[in-house]
């Protein structure tokens, strides 16, 4: 590590810093698309039920009695924001992708031009 020029010390401490953040992206996005799937599958479920139906549903950490209507209204803006957050990760872990891959691309270029010339 020490016959690599600093710089490239730095940009290589960049791209582990920056896997990290699109790690961290990803695993929220994996969350968010689970949370939907969830919520889509209980509005499924809530078609079936009549209107007058007894539901409840969580709120913090009770679980009390709601009015079918309120629960689905609560489930359609639930997956509405949802849908917002993953389309801006989505947005995020592009843009961190297009970096990583350059910043991937200077960094293999800086190390290449410094190994020695293979003999053949």
């Amino acid at each position: 590590m020490e016959n690599i020029p600093m710089r490239v010390q730095n940009q290589l401490a960049m791209l582990q810093q920056l896997q990290q953040q699109l790690q961290t992206v990803v695993t929220q996005k994996a969350q968010y698309d689970m949370a939907v799937r969830e919520a889509r599958k209980a509005q499924e479920v809530l078609k079936d039920l009549a209107d007058d139906a007894e539901v409840f549903m969580n709120i913090g950490t009770v679980l009390m009695q709601q009015k079918k209507e309120s629960v689905v209204t609560s489930l359609a803006e639930k997956i509405e924001t949802l849908e917002l957050r993953i389309k801006s990760l989505e947005k995020q872990e592009k843009a961190m992708q297009v970096k990583f891959e350059q910043l991937s691309s200077q960094v293999k270029e800086a190390l290449e031009g410094k190994k020695p010339p293979s003999s053949s």
